[in-house]
């Protein structure tokens, strides 16, 4: 059995460098991977493309990258958090790709497959539509979308163990498993990390096949990005 543990978020991140591609889990600030986000706003890498349902917000998350210039592109579905990701897109310092959620999620899991693209609805008659090959099929026209291709996906999971199988928590799930599958090299940080067979194998969402490196994250904020809640009659 392959031991994939490393020791940390710099030690897992150490060959990341600048302009690669980057897949990063989580939805909203649910599930994502605070740690290795912390340690490349350490390493300082730049001219990153990453790929994310969100940008974060302007002090957690993505949003971290961004008030440090490291990323040159944004792919996501969903950026209306962030103040500072909006002034970069409109002065033109951040290029910007805004594609459905749905085919956010399903280019990640072509990626993971083995499929070079998949063919779907979303998007036809669109802005999203422009450039792209559009075919029909029994009288429906759909897009043509590429599989994502990136170098690195980073996940964060709930347990996991050494050899990189992992389990995820109800809503921090959201892109983790697709992304894991996704990336040429994956890594996972986990808030709880066991031993080979202490994890029951019907509960591991994502089989450690997928997962290159893994260690135990440490000091999770698990911030809630709106909290709406019911006013005292």
């Amino acid at each position: 059995m392959i031991n994939k543990v490393v020791a940390g978020p710099d030690e897992a991140i150490k060959d990341i460098h600048d302009g690669q591609t980057l897949m990063l889990g989580g939805f909203g600030l649910c599930g994502i991977p605070e740690n290795c986000i912390a340690a490349l706003v350490k390493k300082g890498v730049k001219n990153l493309t990453c790929i994310s349902n969100n940008a974060g917000v302007d002090d957690f998350g993505i949003g971290l990258m961004l008030q440090t210039r490291q990323v040159k592109k944004m792919i996501s579905s969903y950026v209306g958090e962030n103040a500072e990701f909006e002034r970069q897109l409109l002065s033109g310092e951040l290029e910007v790709e805004l594609i459905p959620q749905g085919t956010l999620a399903t280019r990640c899991m072509a990626a993971g497959y083995g499929m070079p693209a998949i063919f779907t609805p979303a998007g036809v008659g669109t802005e999203v539509a422009e450039g792209k090959e559009t075919r029909n099929f029994n009288g429906k026209d759909y897009l043509m979308e590429y599989a994502f291709d990136a170098d690195f996906a980073l996940v964060k999971a709930w347990k996991g163990d050494t050899a990189g199988n992992l389990i995820f928590r109800s809503t921090s799930r959201n892109f983790n498993p697709v992304m894991a599958m996704a990336g040429k090299v994956t890594i996972a940080e986990v808030e709880e990390l066991v031993e080979v067979g202490m994890l029951d194998p019907d509960h591991i969402h994502t089989p450690g096949v997928y997962v290159h490196r893994i260690f135990q994250g440490k000091n999770y904020e698990k911030r809630i990005e709106q909290r709406t809640v019911r006013s005292k009659s």
